[in-house]
């Protein structure tokens, strides 16, 4: 569904992501994890077109975006929830999930959307910046799930989240991944969560994978000892 070849990022001299290459299954979902400062948010930009690559491809559902705008990514398949989740504090939130429809040529929020979210059903009417942590982030995916994707990028979703409500992120992410078959990629420091959630779990220093796993079979405190260093 995703595939991203001998991908090279750089913010001016410096090399953040050297040679990276991942492959991503239809209805896969991926946890890329590492510390902070070692390139997950970088590669997050990256594959949605913020922060162009010098070099190499990515191509989702067989169409090479890897020369095309933000935008022009999103009509192809890909959605992208940043971290800090980037909500439009003032307005609504059916209005904050609307923004999402523009590629697709609808003008009313689908149902199932509301379903998967029934909090943001109850407070559509409110505006985005009186909605708690857990509610942005349930609002944030909610809008990129509304682009109707491919595969869907989120970048730290814990952060700032208790953690009552990361475990029904990571439930409402197997839903989605369940009810839409699309394919999910996750950049990641909390290790639970990735296990709650994930397929395969990769971890990344300085721009390169390190080590590879599925779930089932994982070596805990392998991969906690990364995390850690």
């Amino acid at each position: 569904m995703m595939s991203v070849q001998n991908l090279r990022v750089s913010y001016g001299e410096s090399e953040i992501i050297p040679d990276m290459n991942l492959e991503v299954a239809p209805g896969e979902i991926v946890a890329i994890m590492g510390r902070n400062g070692m390139g997950k948010t970088t590669l997050m930009k990256s594959l949605i077109g913020i922060h162009p690559a010098s070099r190499g491809s990515i191509s989702v559902a067989g169409t090479d975006v890897s020369r095309l705008e933000t935008y022009q990514r999103v009509e192809k398949g890909l959605a992208y929830v940043p971290q800090g989740r980037a909500i439009f504090s003032t307005m609504t939130v059916r209005e904050n999930i609307e923004t999402g429809l523009t590629v697709t040529g609808r003008t009313k929020v689908p149902g199932d959307i509301y379903e998967l979210f029934p909090v943001l059903l109850d407070m559509k009417g409110r505006r985005g910046g009186n909605l708690s942590g857990g509610q942005q982030q349930q609002l944030a995916i909610a809008r990129a799930l509304a682009s109707n994707p491919k595969v869907l990028l989120l970048d730290e979703p814990t952060e700032g989240i208790q953690p009552s409500i990361i475990k029904e992120m990571a439930r409402t992410l197997r839903r989605i991944r369940d009810e839409r078959g699309l394919s999910i990629v996750v950049s990641e420091q909390v290790l639970s969560f990735a296990l709650d959630m994930a397929d395969r779990i990769l971890v990344i220093e300085k721009g390169e994978v390190v080590h590879e796993s599925p779930r089932d079979g994982i070596d805990e405190a392998k991969v906690s000892r990364f995390l850690s260093i």
